[in-house]
C-alpha cells in the first residue's frame, strides 16, 4: 500500500505560516524556528518567500478570515498617517500591509526617498519623535539606514512597529520595478488610499 507523504518543505511551510500570523516573525526567523521545533537538521531545504506568502494567506484564510480584513485595514490607515507625515520623502509602503496579509502583529515598512538622508532623521526630531537608528536590508540586499518608531494604533488599541528604509532620492526610478511574481513591490499614498476605498482586504497588484 502506498502512504502518502506530506513535502516537508510545505510542512516546514505551514508551521511557519503559523508563527507568522500569530506572533509576527519575518518568514526567515520563522522557517528557522519552524526547522528547530520540527527537529529537522540545519541544511533541510526550506521553503521560499513565494510559498511561505502562499501558506500564510492559507493560515489567514482557515483560521482568521473573521478578524484579518478589519487588521489589515487598520494597519493600511495607520501606515496612510505616516506617509502623510512624511510625505516630502515620497514614501512607498511595502511588505505584508502592502501585500494584505498583515495581522495585528505585523509591523509597518515605508520606504523614503530623500535628498540628503539625513533629512528624515531630523524631521522626526523636529516632531519630537523618539526613534531607534539601524540598518535593513534592500532590495539588492544591500544595506539600508532604518528608522523605526513606535505608533499608536487606535483601532487596533495595541502600539505598532513602523520601519522607515531611508534611500537616496535617486532610488525612486527603480522603486515599483516589479517583483519576482510580476507585482509592485510598494506604492506611494495614492495607491493606498486606493486599496482603503476599495473592498476590504483588497490585495496589492
Amino acid at each position: 500500500m502506498n502512504v502518502h507523504r506530506a513535502d516537508p518543505v510545505e510542512e516546514i511551510a505551514a508551521v511557519a505560516a503559523r508563527m507568522v500570523v500569530e506572533e509576527g516573525l519575518d518568514f526567515a526567523a520563522a522557517k528557522r524556528r519552524a526547522i528547530k521545533q520540527m527537529g529537522l537538521g540545519v541544511r533541510t531545504a526550506m521553503p521560499d518567500n513565494t510559498a511561505m506568502e502562499a501558506a500564510v494567506r492559507e493560515y489567514i484564510g482557515v483560521f482568521c478570515s473573521e478578524t484579518q480584513p478589519q487588521e489589515l485595514l487598520a494597519l493600511r490607515q495607520t501606515a496612510l498617517l505616516w506617509m502623510e507625515r512624511m510625505s516630502r520623502f515620497r514614501p512607498h509602503l511595502s511588505g505584508a500591509v502592502w501585500h494584505g496579509w498583515a495581522t495585528r502583529h505585523c509591523d509597518i515598512h515605508l520606504h523614503l526617498y530623500c535628498d540628503d538622508p539625513k533629512e528624515a532623521e531630523w524631521a522626526l526630531l523636529d516632531h519630537r519623535v523618539d526613534y531607534h537608528p539601524g540598518l535593513s536590508t534592500g532590495r539588492d540586499r544591500e544595506p539600508v539606514q532604518a528608522l523605526t518608531l513606535r505608533t499608536r494604533c487606535d483601532a487596533l488599541a495595541q502600539w505598532v512597529l513602523v520601519h522607515l528604509m531611508v534611500h537616496d532620492l535617486d532610488d525612486l526610478r527603480g522603486a515599483l520595478r516589479p517583483d519576482a511574481e510580476g507585482r509592485k513591490p510598494r506604492g506611494d499614498a495614492v495607491a493606498v488610499r486606493s486599496l482603503l476605498s476599495a473592498p476590504s482586504g483588497e490585495v496589492a497588484s
